[in-house]
Formats: C-alpha cells, structure tokens, sequence
C-alpha cells in the first residue's frame, strides 16, 4: 500500500514544485520547454534497456514518468487533464483496443490481435486525421518513422511479395543513387539516397529487424570502438591527431577481433 500511495505523493511533489514558493526553474517551465526532456528521458530508458540493466532501468523509468507527471500538472493547471484523467483514458483505450480479450472477438495469434486493433484505431480515428498515414508522428527520428509508414502501408496490402523483391528494389536504387552522383546534382543526390535508406528500412521490415535500434547499436559499437582506440594510442604516449591511419585500423581489428572471440 505504501508503494502505491508514492504515485500520490509523486504527483503532490510535482503540484508544490509549481506552487509560488516552488521550484523558480519549474516554475518556468512550458509543455514546449520539456519536450527534449521527455526525448532525452525516453532515450534514456532505451540505453538501460540494451544495457540489460534493471537498475539502470528502474531509475530511468521513475525519470521518464517525472516528465508525464510534469506535463499533466502543466495541462491540469490549464484545466485540460491530469494525470488520473490520462490513467483512465489508457485503461479506456487498452480495454476497447483489446477486443479479443475484453469482449466478443477472438484471436488465435498476434497476427489477428493486430488486425484488430488497427480495424479499432482506423475507426478512432478517422474523423480526426487527414489520410491513413497522418497519424504517425512527425517528429519521430527519420528511420522509425519510415519503418512504421511502410509497415503501416504493408497492413493494407501496399507492399513487396518477398525480400528478393526488395533486394532487387536496393539494386536500382543504387544504380539511380551512383547515376546521380556523377551528376553532381546536390537535390538528386538527397532523393536517391533518400530511397536508399528507406529501401534498407523495407529490406529490415522485412527480416523483422527495426533499423532504428539496428543503426543505434551500430553506432554504440563504433563508439565503444573508437574508445578503445583512443585509450590504446594514450598508453603508447600517443593521441589521435597523431597517430596514423594504419595504427588505428590496426586497433580497430584488435578490438573487433576481440569481439569476435568473446561471442563464440
């Protein structure tokens, strides 16, 4: 019982931090003001979650719903919502969306589970939105964004018959993408490799990889690996503007060797 009033008492902090005494920084802030808040938070969570960490992620979670309570009292202030207001309308959604557990419909697999909550969200939805692909956020990072327009478009039958069918796509489009380049026409450019990487995120779509987190690790990998380096170069009494080419490559296939042994 003591855990579950904490939510309370979170939320009393959160009031009294905005009171006229408060918090001045919190005091200032705006829904606008908070936004690279809420992001950095979220990205948070995600970093504890590849970290494998439940710690790290505890922490980041309690971190990411400050921001949600943060945001309902500036909405409650305005008399718009607050946050049991926003606790009811997801237990509202999660019971209506849930059909196949909630009510009459049934579903033998996730596959149908999600055919009815799409069928469910359309329906919420389409008085409030301009086409069947507005509602995904436009503020999404670009590669997320382009995985849930192409697998949303895929759900109405607006897609490849297999992967080599993608494959062959990824083929013109480099050509296009080289063609272009010898152009050196700057806008051409941007278009082709724009198809490029939304081929590429068809190409993950398919092999149900998202390449938002594929490129994430990517590069943790290589800042993991570029970390190595600069920590080598240091104990040789050397550093990365002076160091060459061939000793950095050489480290770099150090530490990917190295990689290679610990996940045998």
């Amino acid at each position: 019982m003591k855990k579950r009033n904490n939510l309370t008492k979170l939320i009393r902090i959160m009031e009294i931090l905005r009171e006229p005494d408060g918090c001045p920084w919190d005091r200032e802030q705006t829904l606008k003001s908070l936004v690279p808040f809420v992001i950095e938070e979220a990205y948070e969570v995600i970093e504890a979650i590849d970290a494998r960490s439940y710690t790290m992620l505890e922490e980041e979670l309690g971190d990411l719903l400050h921001q949600i309570i943060f945001i309902c009292q500036l909405a409650k202030e305005k008399g718009r919502f607050d946050m049991l207001d926003v606790v009811d309308s997801a237990i509202k959604k999660m019971i209506r969306r849930h059909v196949h557990v909630f009510g009459k419909e049934k579903a033998d697999n996730a596959g149908e589970a999600i055919k009815h909550w799409t069928r469910i969200k359309m329906h919420e939805k389409k008085k409030r939105k301009k086409g069947y692909l507005s509602d995904i956020p436009p503020h999404l990072p670009a590669l997320l964004r382009a995985h849930k327009v192409s697998e949303k478009a895929a759900r109405v039958g607006f897609d490849w018959q297999d992967i080599n069918n993608v494959f062959e796509k990824m083929e013109e489009e480099v050509k296009e993408f080289k063609s272009a380049v010898n152009s050196r026409d700057i806008q051409e450019i941007e278009e082709e490799l724009g198809d490029i990487l939304f081929t590429i995120v068809n190409i993950g779509r398919f092999i149900e990889v998202n390449p938002e987190d594929a490129l994430r690790k990517t590069v943790g990998k290589f800042i993991a690996r570029f970390h190595f380096i600069e920590k080598s170069l240091k104990k040789e009494g050397k550093d990365l503007n002076t160091a060459t080419l061939e000793e950095m490559e050489k480290l770099w296939n150090n530490i990917k060797k190295k990689e290679s042994q610990k996940s045998k």
